[in-house]
């Protein structure tokens, strides 16, 4: 048997990721596309992912933190980049230097900025965040007046320029919901207000993965896709992602570390919530909850063994689950196990997993761990 670099690995196929931006490309018109790579491109790698998007036809990244913005800057990323949250205090000035557009979403922000492009001795690009109905990170529509007087005097001075405009939709996974069609009047209202200002913002952005797909009305000049270029559905409602043009781009799997033959009756892993109702096969898988595996999938997360599906029995551990293989299982130590991935891979999907334990597939992929390595195949991060 080969050697393996650890008991596991998630495998990102780049060029599905490049694809699944290609489509998102497509379904945008005439939009630009701007991919988010935040939380290490959503547990894939944050410059892989981002390298492969931009092959895809991306012409943007997004993250939220500002170390984020300066990793991608500091692998030779050069693309038109933002980052949009960050606190009071913050060295404003590395990202400025960086070509980093920022995010404001209050007057303090905006001040701050402001002192960082002095101290840069160069003008700060900043993209206004404005709050239009999620009551998240964003500015206070009624305090958006104050920010423009703000504003008009640090663009004559040459501190800052408003570039950019946008908003964050709170239920694009409903389509059809009310608030869909309320956030894109306050949207559209405060770009009115904005235009005295900024007459010609290079972009404004308010499509999610899920308004990309659903909502055409909201792209404006850009939208931002997260989720969906991973190849992963931004809800059950709207489809598995082979109904949406997309392939998922993480496939999880691990080697059985050993199986063992057991009687009738057997209590398995922490507090025997599982008994063995009949002489069966188990078998050790070596993921755990320190890895990413949910601990809600104790006695319901799905796996796959030669094409078989099976599912964790007992509780899910730190570094370990069980699976119950059945008495007639061939099964040998050094068998795959596909945790997750797309349905050529054999097993569960990210959605499978998420609707089994009661969340979104977002969570699923951004909580697979350093401890799991990453294997890279195809060539679509080579941009």
């Amino acid at each position: 048997m080969p050697s393996r670099v650890g008991p596991s690995c998630a495998r990102v196929d780049l060029d599905a990721l490049a694809a699944n931006v290609a489509t998102l490309r497509l379904v945008a018109g005439r939009a630009q596309v701007l991919t988010v790579v935040k939380a290490d491109g959503y547990g894939h790698g944050m410059v892989q992912a981002a390298r492969a998007a931009l092959a895809g036809g991306a012409t943007w990244l997004g993250v939220a933190q500002l170390g984020e913005a300066l990793t991608l800057r500091g692998a030779g990323v050069s693309a038109p980049l933002l980052a949009w949250l960050f606190t009071p205090g913050e060295d404003l000035v590395a990202p400025v230097r960086a070509d980093i557009d920022l995010g404001v979403s209050s007057l303090v922000a905006l001040g701050e900025v402001a002192a960082a492009a002095r101290a840069a001795g160069r003008t700060a690009r900043v993209h206004l965040k404005l709050d239009t109905g999620l009551s998240r990170n964003g500015l206070p529509l009624a305090q958006l007046d104050e920010v423009l007087r703000a504003l008009g005097p640090l663009q004559a001075e040459g501190a800052v320029a408003l570039v950019g405009a946008f908003s964050h939709l709170a239920c694009a996974d409903q389509p059809g919901h009310a608030s869909i069609a309320a956030q894109h009047r306050e949207f559209a209202a405060a770009l009115a207000a904005i235009e005295p200002v900024a007459p010609a913002l290079e972009v404004r952005h308010l499509a999610n993965s899920a308004a990309t797909l659903t909502a055409p009305q909201t792209h404006y000049d850009l939208v931002r896709v997260g989720i969906a270029a991973y190849g992963i559905s931004p809800a059950s409602a709207l489809g598995r992602p082979e109904d949406l043009g997309l392939t998922p781009v993480m496939t999880l799997t691990a080697r059985l570390a050993s199986v063992k033959d057991v009687p009738a009756g057997t209590g398995v892993s922490y507090g025997h919530t599982y008994i063995t109702p009949a002489p069966t096969r188990l078998g050790l898988v070596p993921l755990g909850y320190g890895d990413g595996i949910p601990r809600a999938a104790s006695g319901i997360g799905p796996v796959a063994v030669g094409g078989r599906r099976h599912h964790i029995v007992g509780r899910v551990c730190m570094d370990q689950v069980v699976i119950d293989l059945g008495p007639q299982s061939r099964a040998a130590p050094g068998d795959e196990v596909v945790v997750f991935g797309p349905p050529a891979a054999g097993g569960p999907s990210v959605q499978d997993w998420a609707e089994c334990v009661g969340t979104i597939g977002y969570e699923i992929v951004t909580r697979i761990g350093a401890r799991v390595p990453r294997e890279y195949v195809g060539v679509g991060g080579q941009a």
